[in-house]
C-alpha cells in the first residue's frame, strides 16, 4: 500500500508514519518516507504489516514534531482500509519542539519562597510551584515532581537556556496529561557542586549533598504536602534533574525509596561515580522504582555507555536489595549536553513515568476537551 503526501511548509526534517502498526513509534526508520518533490513524500508498506483498519499519523521524527492543522490545534488520526492500495495526503503544519503553545493550558507559577530555609544547610533558597492550568477550579490531588536546577527550567535569561517546562506543561494539558504539580528548587549557585555531590573530595571539598538529599525530602517536601493538594504517598512523588541535578536525583531515590518512586533523569554525571557503587539501604519490603533515563550521543564524556552500564548494574542489584526497577532508557543519536534536548524529553519522561499508557494518541484531545468542559460546568 502506497502513503503520499504533500506538505504546505517547507521543512527540510525528515518524515515519518507512525500508527497502529508499528506501536505509534514516531521515529521508526523502517517507517521513513522518500522524497520525491519538493515537500512531497512517499513510501510503500507491505499489506501483511498493515491491519485491516489503518489508524496513523506523519511526523518529522517525533511527537514534538508531528503533524498539526493550520491553526496550531492536535489532529484526529488518519484512516485507511488495507483493501485500499493508496492514499494521499495533506499535511498543513508541523511542530517544532512541541510548539506551538497554548497559553490557555499555561500552568498556574507560583513563588513558594523567595528565601525558603534550608535548615539542614543553614541558608535559604528561593523555590516554585507550577500547578496545572486548572488546579483553581478543581478539588483533585496531584502527584509531585520536584526537579534541581530552577533557574534553567522555565525562567527567560538563563545563562544556558532552559527547558520550557511551563511551555510543555501546557502541551501535556492539551493531551490530558498535565496533572502534576512540579516543584522547581534553585541551585546554590557557587554552592551548586558541594551540594549535588554526596562525598567526592576529588570533586569538591566538604560536599553537602546528604544535607540537601534531608532537606528535600523531611522539610520541603513536608511543607508542599501542607500547603498543596497533593497526593503525599511514594508511588505519586518523583524526583529529577540533569547533569549533578540527575546525579543528585539518583542519591535521592536510592537513600529515600519510601519518599519517591519516580526519577526522571537526564544526562547524568555518571563519570564522577563510573563504579556505580551508590550507597544503598535494604528494606524488609521491596519498592518499585521507575527510572526514566536519557542521554545524548553527541554529548562526549561516554554518556551513552555509562547510562548502559548503569542500567545493568541496577538489573543486577534487584536480586541483592530490596528494590525493583522499571526502566526507560531513551538515547538521542544528536543529543548534546544542553538544555535544548532536555526541553524536548521532558514530556516524554512526564507521560511515562506519570501515565504509562499504552494507549495511542488518538482519543486523547477528546478525552481532554470533555475534562476541560466538564471542569468549566463546576
Amino acid at each position: 500500500m502506497n502513503f503520499t503526501i504533500t506538505s504546505d511548509e517547507d521543512d527540510e526534517r525528515p518524515v515519518y508514519i507512525t500508527g497502529n502498526f508499528n506501536k505509534w513509534n514516531p521515529r521508526d526508520l523502517a517507517f521513513e518516507l522518500k522524497l520525491l518533490a519538493k515537500n512531497t513524500y512517499s513510501i510503500d508498506i507491505s499489506e501483511e504489516d498493515l491491519p485491516e483498519t489503518i489508524e496513523y499519523k506523519y511526523t518529522r521524527g517525533g511527537w514534538e514534531n508531528v503533524e498539526i492543522d493550520r491553526f496550531g490545534n492536535i489532529t484526529p488520526n488518519r484512516r485507511a482500509q488495507n483493501s485500499e492500495t493508496e492514499t494521499n495526503d495533506q499535511v498543513e503544519r508541523w511542530r517544532v519542539n512541541w510548539g506551538p503553545f497554548k497559553k490557555e493550558f499555561y500552568p498556574i507559577v507560583e513563588i513558594i519562597s523567595d528565601k525558603f530555609f534550608i535548615p539542614q544547610l543553614n541558608k535559604t533558597r528561593k523555590i516554585w510551584a507550577l500547578l496545572p492550568y486548572n488546579y483553581n477550579k478543581t478539588d483533585k490531588t496531584y502527584p509531585v515532581l520536584y526537579l534541581q536546577d530552577a533557574q534553567n527550567l522555565f525562567n527567560e535569561g538563563s545563562a544556558f537556556g532552559n527547558w520550557e517546562i511551563d511551555q510543555k506543561l501546557s502541551i501535556l494539558a492539551e493531551y490530558g496529561r498535565g496533572d502534576v504539580i512540579i516543584i522547581a528548587i534553585e541551585n546554590g549557585s557557587e554552592d551548586r557542586i558541594k551540594e549535588y555531590v554526596l562525598d567526592h573530595n576529588s570533586i569538591t571539598e566538604n560536599a553537602e549533598g546528604k544535607k540537601y538529599l534531608r532537606f528535600l525530602a523531611d522539610t520541603l517536601k513536608p511543607y508542599v504536602d501542607s500547603v498543596y493538594r497533593t497526593k503525599p504517598e511514594r508511588e505519586f512523588t518523583g524526583i529529577g534533574g540533569s547533569s549533578l541535578g540527575g546525579l543528585i536525583s539518583i542519591y535521592s531515590g536510592f537513600l529515600y525509596p519510601e519518599v519517591y518512586s519516580k526519577l526522571m533523569i537526564f544526562s547524568p554525571s555518571l563519570w564522577i561515580n563510573p563504579e556505580n557503587n551508590f550507597p544503598q539501604m535494604n528494606f524488609k519490603n521491596p519498592y518499585d522504582i521507575k527510572v526514566y533515563m536519557y542521554g545524548g550521543e553527541m554529548e562526549g564524556s561516554q554518556m551513552t555507555e555509562r547510562i548502559g552500564l548503569f542500567e545493568k548494574t541496577m538489573e543486577g542489584w534487584e536480586d541483592s536489595h530490596s528494590l525493583q526497577f522499571e526502566f526507560k532508557v531513551s538515547i538521542n543519536p544528536d543529543g548534546k549536553h544542553q538544555e535544548f534536548f532536555w526541553s524536548q524529553e521532558f514530556p516524554r519522561a512526564v507521560e511515562w513515568l506519570f501515565y504509562d499508557t499504552q494507549e495511542d494518541p488518538k482519543e486523547l484531545a477528546a478525552k481532554a476537551e470533555m475534562i476541560r468542559n466538564e471542569t468549566s460546568e463546576m
